[in-house]
C-alpha cells in the first residue's frame, strides 16, 4: 500500500488537509481534515482503494482552547521562574518573560466525528476527522458505502448527538429509546 498515492487522491478529493504522522508515535499513517460536504468524496477514496472502516467515533472539544491556554501558561511561569533563579544564583538581573504562545484556535462549540480505516495489503490506517458546530451537529452519513458505519454512527449519535444526515436508521442503539440526552458530551449533567 502506498500512503503518498492515498495522500495525493485525498488532497484531490477537496480535503482541508491531509498530513503524514509518524505511525509508529500516532497509530496511523495519514490524519485528514474535511469539511463536512467533503467527506463522502474522502470516504468514497478509500473505499475505491479498498481500505475498511475500523470505527466511528466523536469528540466533544469544548473547553479545550481555555485547557490549552492554561497549559501553555503554566508552563511559561515554570520557564520564566527557572530563568530568573538561574538569573539570580548568577547574580544577574532576571530577563523578561517571554509572552505566551498560542496553540491554535479551536472553536469552543465544536464537536468532531472521527473515522478511521485500514488496509489489509499494508500498513496504511488512516483517520479522517470533520467537526461541526455544537448548535448544528450534521454530517453525512457514509453507510452507503460502508454499510458497517451503520452501528458506528448509531452509537456516536448517542453518545456525542451527532446527526449523520440520511441514515437508514438512526434511532438509539445503547440508550434508552426515549433518550434526549448525549452521556459524552462534557455539558452532560445526570
Amino acid at each position: 500500500m502506498n500512503c503518498g498515492a492515498i495522500k495525493q487522491k485525498l488532497d484531490a478529493s477537496g480535503a482541508e488537509a491531509v498530513i503524514e504522522t509518524e505511525y509508529a508515535r500516532k497509530g496511523f499513517a495519514l490524519d485528514v481534515l474535511v469539511a463536512p460536504e467533503q467527506l463522502v468524496a474522502a470516504v468514497s477514496v478509500l473505499d475505491a482503494e479498498g481500505f475498511f472502516i475500523e470505527a466511528v467515533t466523536g469528540v466533544d472539544w469544548l473547553g479545550e482552547q481555555a485547557a490549552l491556554r492554561k497549559e501553555a501558561e503554566a508552563k511559561a511561569a515554570a520557564e520564566a521562574k527557572a530563568k530568573a533563579d538561574a538569573a539570580a544564583a548568577a547574580g544577574e538581573e532576571a530577563p523578561p518573560a517571554a509572552p505566551v504562545v498560542e496553540q491554535g484556535e479551536l472553536a469552543e462549540d465544536v464537536l468532531e466525528a472521527v473515522y478511521d480505516f485500514n488496509h489489509y495489503d499494508g500498513l496504511c490506517r488512516v483517520t479522517i476527522r470533520t467537526r461541526v458546530p455544537r448548535s448544528k451537529p450534521e454530517v453525512p452519513t457514509i453507510s452507503q458505502i460502508y454499510p458497517g458505519a451503520d452501528w458506528h454512527e448509531r452509537e456516536t449519535h448517542d453518545f456525542f448527538g451527532i446527526i449523520f444526515v440520511g441514515h437508514p436508521y438512526l434511532v438509539p442503539l445503547l440508550l434508552p429509546e426515549d433518550a434526549d440526552y448525549h452521556p459524552l458530551l462534557k455539558d452532560f449533567r445526570p
